[in-house]
C-alpha cells in the first residue's frame, strides 16, 4: 500500500474517501463492518493499486465480498494484515523448530538413561570373577555403547546448531516486522504508532525519575499548495528532504517521526527548553537554506520552510495536554507568519499577560 493512501486518510481529503467508500459498499452490498471500511477506504484512497484491482476483479466476476473474502483481502493488502500474517509465519516456524529441539533433546536424555544403565550393568559384571573373555566381551560391549552415544551427542550437536542458526534467523526476521510496523515507508522515520507509544514511554520515564521531556511538532508551510502545484510524486521529495533534515538531529536519545502528513513530532527527552529551541532553528534554518529542484525537469522548487511549536511536560500532564500545548504554539508559528519557532511556555506567559 502506497503511503501517499496514508497522507490521504489523514488529511481532510479522507472525509470526501469516508463518504465514497460507505456508497459503493452500500452499492455492492458489503456490510461495512471495521474490516470492511478499511478496506473500501484503502481501495478508494488508491484507486490504481493493487487492492482496488482485486476487488473490482471479484465485482466484475460475480463474486460476493464475504466476511472470509475480507479477511483474505486485509491479509494480503492491508499493511496490518501483511504485518498479522508475517509474524504468524515466523511464529509458526519458531513452534516447529522449538518441537524438533524438544525432541532431540528427549532423545538424548534417552540415550543417556540407556547408556547409563549400560555402565550399571558393566560394573555389576565386574565385581564378579570373570574369564579374560568375558571382559573382552564387556570392554566390546562398553565401546560400542560409548561410540553409539558419541554419535548421538554429534547428530544432537548438529541439530541444535542448526535449530539455534534457524532460531537467529527467525528473531531477525521478526525485529525486521516490528521495524517495518513502526516506520514510515516514504520518510524512513517512525511512524505515528511508533511516536504514540514512545511518547506513552518517555512521559511515565520522565514522572518516575523528573527528568525533563520536550515535545516538538513541526510542519512544513503551505505543503498542500506545493503538492496541488507540482504533483504528489514531487511532494513526496520533499517530505524525504525535510525528513532527512529532522532525521540527522533526532539521534537516540531523541526521537523523531512522521506525525501524519506533512507533520512531524520530536521527543527530547532529558534536554532544556533552550536547548531544544536551538535543535528546532537549527532545523528550521537548513530547511529554508536549500533551494530544491524537481528532479524530473530540473525546474526550481523555491524555498521550503517549516514551522515548529514545542512544550515541556509539566508533572503529572497526561499526554494529551503536552500535544494539544504543542500543537497550539504550532498554529502560533503558523498566525505569526511561519518559518518560526514557539515555546508554548512564552505563548502562555503571553497570555497571562
Amino acid at each position: 500500500m502506497s503511503a501517499e493512501v496514508e497522507v490521504i486518510l489523514r488529511s481532510p481529503d479522507s472525509y470526501g474517501v469516508a463518504r465514497k467508500a460507505l456508497e459503493l459498499m452500500e452499492l455492492h452490498k458489503v456490510w461495512p463492518t471495521p474490516i470492511n471500511y478499511e478496506l473500501w477506504t484503502y481501495c478508494i484512497g488508491d484507486p490504481d493499486g493493487p487492492l482496488a484491482t482485486e476487488i473490482r476483479r471479484l465485482l466484475s466476476g460475480g463474486e460476493p465480498i464475504t466476511e472470509a473474502v475480507s479477511e483474505d483481502l486485509a491479509a494480503a493488502y492491508l499493511p496490518k494484515g501483511k504485518v498479522n500474517e508475517q509474524i504468524r509465519d515466523a511464529g509458526d516456524q519458531l513452534s516447529r523448530e522449538l518441537e524438533t529441539v524438544a525432541k532431540a533433546i528427549e532423545e538424548a536424555s534417552r540415550s543417556s538413561e540407556t547408556y547409563g544403565a549400560t555402565l550399571a550393568d558393566a560394573s555389576k559384571e565386574l565385581t564378579q570373577d570373570q574369564g579374560a573373555d568375558a571382559v573382552r566381551k564387556l570392554v566390546n560391549h562398553l565401546s560400542e555403547a560409548t561410540r553409539r552415544v558419541q554419535r548421538e551427542n554429534k547428530s544432537l550437536e548438529k541439530r541444535l546448531k542448526d535449530s539455534t542458526s534457524e532460531v537467529g534467523r527467525l528473531k531477525e526476521h521478526l525485529e525486521q516486522v516490528r521495524r517495518d510496523a513502526t516506520t514510515d515507508s516514504l520518510t524512513n522515520l517512525a511512524n505515528r504508532k511508533a511516536f504514540d507509544e514512545e511518547l506513552a514511554r518517555a512521559r511515565e520515564d520522565s514522572q518516575a525519575t523528573g527528568n525533563s521531556l520536550c515535545l516538538a511538532v513541526l510542519d512544513i508551510d503551505h505543503f498542500k499548495r506545493f503538492n496541488d502545484t507540482w504533483g504528489h510524486q514531487t511532494g513526496d521529495q520533499v517530505l524525504r528532504y525535510v525528513a532527512s533534515v529532522i532525521g540527522r538531529l533526532a539521534a537516540p536519545p531523541r526521537f523523531a517521526a512522521r506525525y501524519g502528513g506533512e507533520e512531524f513530532g520530536m521527543l527530547f527527552p532529558s534536554e532544556s527548553v533552550a536547548e531544544v529551541c536551538q535543535v528546532l532553528e537549527e532545523i528550521r534554518e537548513e530547511v529554508a537554506s536549500r533551494l530544491l529542484r524537481r528532479r524530473s525537469t530540473n525546474e526550481e522548487l523555491g524555498a521550503i520552510t517549516i514551522s515548529a511549536g514545542m512544550a515541556q511536560l509539566h508533572p503529572n500532564e497526561p499526554v494529551v495536554c503536552l500535544i494539544e500545548r504543542a500543537d497550539a504554539a504550532l498554529y502560533a508559528s503558523k498566525r505569526g507568519g511561519r518559518n518560526r519557532v514557539t515555546n508554548a511556555e512564552e505563548l502562555a506567559v503571553g497570555a497571562a499577560a
